[in-house]
């Protein structure tokens, strides 16, 4: 049974089964000196979030384009708010990131350098392949980052003691993709059918999609480190910052190793992000907002 998208947002919203998005346009200052160790597990996981950054802005600007490629198939008046909020939302988080990379790329880490390679490799991936396979892309990513932003807001301690401004910026992304995290998926279900090769096709970009994630997530972060030169070079003391941040992925709190029953969850036919329902969260987004606005007017 595939569940349909327009039966989504004919639920009652309060029922906590479909979200309506909104756009936010919100600034959070991030201090330059805190950059390579905000975290209070010290810059080893700080870097870690850092390099998540980098993928940002050119990541959302190819879910944008490959969500707009369908818009005119959504009829359905409360999707389509949805894509134009899911679109905004989506933008507000490409310029914060491009204010948090330049912020990087001021304190010596090779970001350009990096955004450079995202842009060849997505390139790539709008000539040599289908709008069909780019949407699947799209709600690939939408759901990794859709777990991983489910863990920010699970686990308070992840952030917990962490610099402020840094940990509203990543609380407020969490947020936001909660919110809009089925839209994707709500256009992927009007745009495909439901054939076993429209199956096919999303599930295998999830494969595809994590393991090219991951393998440039890893090979940046090493960079990353490479160019910290406030770190020892000893490789006792590596190997205790690579320890550090394996506990902290994987041990507890463990984000990526919490994520694995929902990663698999893709895979089972009929399914839905929302079925997954932590919008009880979304309760505190209004406080986070309000203190970010405050915030921002302090600085």
């Amino acid at each position: 049974h595939w569940r349909s998208s327009l039966t989504l947002f004919n639920v009652n919203v309060t029922d906590g089964i479909a979200m309506q998005p909104e756009r936010r346009d919100l600034r959070f200052h991030l201090p330059a000196e805190r950059i390579n160790d905000w975290h209070p597990e010290g810059p080893y996981v700080s870097h870690f979030l850092n390099t998540l950054s980098v993928f940002f802005p050119e990541g959302e600007r190819f879910f944008i384009q490959s969500v707009r490629h369908f818009r005119d198939r959504v009829t359905d008046r409360d999707l389509a708010e949805a894509v134009t909020a899911f679109i905004g939302q989506e933008a507000m988080h490409g310029r914060e990131h491009d204010e948090y990379n330049r912020r990087l790329a001021e304190a010596g880490y090779p970001v350009e350098e990096m955004e450079q390679r995202i842009v060849r490799l997505l390139e790539r991936v709008k000539r040599s392949t289908p709008k069909q396979a780019q949407l699947a892309a799209t709600i690939a990513l939408e759901h990794f980052t859709a777990m991983l932003a489910n863990q920010v807001l699970e686990q308070q301690r992840l952030l917990d003691d962490a610099e402020p401004h840094y940990a509203r910026l990543w609380k407020w992304h969490a947020f936001e993709e909660t919110e809009h995290k089925s839209v994707a998926y709500d256009v992927w279900n009007l745009a495909t059918g439901e054939s076993p090769a429209d199956y096919a096709v999303r599930v295998s970009a999830l494969v595809s999609a994590t393991v090219i994630f991951l393998r440039h997530v890893a090979e940046f972060y090493g960079q990353m480190i490479e160019a910290d030169r406030s770190l020892s070079r000893r490789w006792r003391d590596r190997a205790r910052g690579y320890l550090t941040l394996g506990r902290f992925l994987f041990g507890r709190p463990g984000p990526l190793r919490r994520i694995v029953p929902e990663w698999l969850d893709y895979f089972r036919p009929g399914f839905h992000p929302w079925d997954h329902d932590n919008s009880h969260f979304l309760a505190d987004l209004d406080a986070l907002t309000a203190d970010i606005e405050a915030a921002a007017e302090a600085a």
